[in-house]
């Protein structure tokens, strides 16, 4: 079975994001900070990673581009899924080495849809 990591600090986004991930057939691994989330992917090595940007400690962009600049997690796609919908916000996460970019409030089969294609390739 696929595993996804969520990393997420909202409790309500997390429960949104991992029971659709969940429904889909996908295992769900959760962390509520950047540091938990390096922590886990080095223990469990999950299939994606479906990232907040806003966390406790560093952010998503930074842990984003730790994972990218790691050679034994560089090949983890990274789902981006943030309140930060801009397109400089976009830009910047795509930057850091994220595989796909989603704005909150986010659309469930997009997010479904957009993991699995990334687990596939």
């Amino acid at each position: 079975m696929d595993t996804a990591l969520v990393v997420e600090d909202c409790l309500t986004d997390l429960q949104v994001i991992s029971s659709c991930l969940q429904q889909g057939g996908i295992k769900v691994l959760t962390a509520d900070s950047g540091e938990e989330a390096l922590a886990k992917i080095s223990s469990h090595k999950p299939d994606v990673i479906v990232l907040d940007i806003v966390l406790p400690g560093r952010s998503g962009f930074e842990v984003c581009r730790d994972i990218k600049d790691a050679p034994e997690t560089r090949n983890i796609p990274v789902v981006i899924c943030s309140t930060k919908g801009g397109e400089m916000d976009k830009f910047w996460g795509m930057k850091q080495g994220a595989d796909a970019y989603l704005a909150k409030p986010v659309d469930q089969a997009e997010l479904l849809r957009t993991v699995k294609q990334l687990i596939r390739a």
